[in-house]
Order: structure tokens, then C-alpha cells, then sequence
């Protein structure tokens, strides 16, 4: 088997990321390398594999690295129309690494990691479309996806997801609620709110658990809107979704499951999309189901097999 991966070039010269590739060799499959330099060679990188895999070269794509990453590549190779029989694969390496949580690949073990890809079948997986633009994981909206942003480099290298809950408190007193309407297949609602996840996968911000329920396989995307609170409750609401996700406000968060999701707002929303923020008063969220076939591993959040 010929896999292709694609690694970021913060991480490349890391033991974990060589031991992992000598070990996949050694059993007898041939992986092939490139290490991205400036913005836009990862996403130039997994068009060349996918071109590859259309002459017949190549069987598999792996991203390196985190989940901007992951998004990066997969976007870029979806676009580009990959061919059947050519699966793909994550070998996590950032520091939050949520959406292969949610794909069950160990991200403290790179070469078990990088050898699903090698010996578990692929099993195709939805991706999430916003406005035409693919997303594997998790879009957030509102204060949480400050957070995400804003939140140092350095510290979450140094103590990982607690980083996200240190920055969202000191940056309690500039929280403040927007305001829209989000529709769906057979759902409605409009008011203030001061979060809102739509996922393909479960959680982000290093295991903030915001769609629990989410399934990557089951042509359907999870919303979870946190709605505006009083004022003396926002500092333990926040605390609690950021240390436990949405299961610490089950009477609070409003949620749905629906095949697409549309907001509109007169006013632009934050929204992280797997690690890039942009601002928007409007967008269409949709799913486009079983889109990427992918090496996950037994415990992967994907509907049983019959």
C-alpha cells in the first residue's frame, strides 16, 4: 500500500512523526512524505496526491498535524475529486486534536495512529459544508469561538485544553450574547445566545464536548445553542461547558439534529470553522453524507454496522 502524507512543518522533525513512518515501512507499505513550508502547501499538497491517485500511484492520503491541518488537506483533496478506492487518514500531532477523538485515532501513539490507515478498512464519513466550504469537525459561533482564537499558542502547547477554560475566564467580563435565527429541517428557533456549535463531530477546544451525540456517518449535523443568561449565571455556565461541554447544561442549551442549518443575524457572528475564524451575518450549513472515506479506529462515533 502507498500512503501519502501530508505533515506540517512545526512537528516533521519530531521522533514521534519518524518512528511512526519507519514502523509502517518496516511492515511493508511504502510511505512517501511531503512537509509544508508557508500557508496553502498543505491544501497544494493534497490536490498533487489526489492527481496521484488518479494515475493509480497512490492509495491513501494522511494529514499531519492538527485539526486546521486535517481540514486543510481533506478540503483541498474533496475538491479535487478523489477517485474510488483512494481512503485517507489522520496522524494526530496538535495539541487539541478533536476530530480525531471523535474518529477514534490515538493521538498520543502516532504509529499505532498512523497504522490504521494500513490495516482498518476505510469507512466513508459525512463532512459539513458552510456556504459551499467543507469543515470535518465542528463549526462554533459566539463567545466559545473567541476563545478558540484568542487563546495562546504556547499555553495550550504547555497544558493543553485547560488553556481554552484559563483564557475564556479572563475574558469572562467581555462576554457578551448575539443575537439570530437558526432554522432546520423541521426546527426553528431565533433569540439571544452566547454559544452555538454545529457539529460533524463531538467536541473542540481540546475536548470541550459541545454536540455529544454526534455521529460522523449519519448524513445529519448536531446543533447546540447556548442561550443568553443572567448575568450572575454566565461565569459557572461558562466554566462548565468549557470543563465539561454541554452535558454540565442539560436544562439550559437548546438542540437539534437536521441534514442542513441556516443563520441569519443583522449582526456579524464570530465563527471558528476547525481552526479558522471568520465573521458572518448569515450562512447555510449542510451535510454532505458519507463524502470521505477514512481509517477510523473501533471506537469512532459512526452509526453500528449491521
Amino acid at each position: 500500500m502507498h500512503l501519502r502524507l501530508i505533515v506540517h512543518g512545526k512537528v516533521a522533525r519530531e521522533a514521534r512523526v519518524h518512528d511512526a513512518v519507519d514502523a509502517v515501512r518496516a511492515d511493508g507499505h511504502v510511505v512517501s512524505v511531503r512537509v509544508t513550508f508557508e500557508a496553502g502547501d498543505a491544501g497544494r499538497m493534497a490536490t498533487e496526491a489526489v492527481a496521484e491517485a488518479k494515475a493509480g500511484s497512490l492509495d491513501a492520503i494522511i494529514a499531519g498535524g492538527g485539526d486546521g491541518t486535517v481540514n486543510e488537506v481533506f478540503a483541498a483533496a474533496l475538491k479535487a475529486e478523489p477517485p474510488p478506492g483512494c481512503s485517507f487518514g489522520v496522524l494526530p500531532l496538535g495539541t487539541a486534536n478533536d476530530f480525531a477523538r471523535s474518529a477514534d485515532i490515538p493521538a498520543a501513539d502516532a504509529t499505532a495512529a498512523l497504522r490504521l490507515a494500513v490495516t482498518r478498512p476505510a469507512r466513508p464519513i459525512d463532512i459539513g459544508l458552510v456556504d459551499g466550504r467543507p469543515f470535518i469537525n465542528l463549526l462554533t459561533g459566539g463567545f466559545g469561538s473567541r476563545v478558540t482564537v484568542e487563546t495562546d499558542p504556547d499555553l495550550k502547547r504547555s497544558i493543553g485544553g485547560l488553556a481554552y477554560v484559563l483564557t475564556g475566564v479572563s475574558r469572562f467580563r467581555e462576554l457578551s450574547a448575539n443575537s439570530g435565527r437558526i432554522t432546520g429541517e423541521g426546527f426553528e428557533w431565533e433569540g439571544a445566545f452566547l454559544a452555538l456549535a454545529i457539529g460533524n463531530g463531538r467536541q473542540a477546544g481540546g475536548g470541550i464536548m459541545l454536540c455529544p451525540d454526534a455521529l460522523l456517518d449519519d448524513g445529519a449535523l448536531d446543533l447546540m445553542v447556548l442561550p443568553e443568561l443572567p448575568a450572575e449565571n454566565r461565569l459557572d455556565a461558562l466554566t462548565g461547558i468549557l470543563l465539561q461541554g454541554a452535558v454540565a447544561l442539560p436544562g439550559l442549551q437548546v438542540r437539534a439534529r437536521s441534514p442542513w442549518f441556516e443563520y441569519r443575524s443583522d449582526k456579524e457572528l464570530s465563527v471558528n470553522l476547525d481552526g479558522e475564524p471568520i465573521k458572518a451575518r448569515r450562512f447555510r450549513v449542510e451535510c454532505r453524507s458519507r463524502a470521505l472515506a477514512l481509517h477510523l479506529g473501533a471506537a469512532a462515533v459512526v452509526t453500528p454496522l449491521d
